[in-house]
């Protein structure tokens, strides 16, 4: 189960590693103009970069603090914020009748929940 919770936080982190830089590089107008991201043209620039911010700070904590061994708890915690993230995410999408993205929001919180429940329980690393 260790594997199977790591090999979570690491999709879990590529994605907001991905999904952060994209945030913070692309220009605001160029993103809203893609597909499926008209919620960045409601929502404003400044949201948009911190969002992208908390989304890379998201890669580094799901991953970091148990590489390094330097308060390993930050896993789990890290990946209930991503849960509430995704929660927020779903209801943005699903307001917006962008259906396929809540359910790639839902498999995003579904595995978030995973390596939450695995790190605070059977597989904790302080444990």
């Amino acid at each position: 189960m260790n594997l199977a919770l790591w090999i979570g936080a690491g999709l879990l982190a590529a994605v907001a590693l991905f999904g952060g830089l994209v945030k913070l590089v692309v220009p605001t107008q160029k993103l809203a103009a893609a597909k499926g991201a008209g919620w960045v043209a409601d929502l404003g620039g400044g949201f948009v970069k911190t969002l992208g911010g908390l989304e890379v700070l998201a890669a580094l904590g799901l991953i970091l603090p148990a590489v390094v061994d330097t308060a390993p708890v930050m896993v789990p915690v890290t990946a209930v914020c991503w849960v509430l993230l995704m929660i927020g995410a779903m209801a943005t999408h699903g307001r917006r009748r962008e259906f396929p993205l809540v359910a790639v929001n839902l498999f995003y919180l579904a595995v978030a929940v995973f390596v939450a429940w695995g790190r605070f329980g059977p597989e904790s690393f302080t444990g």
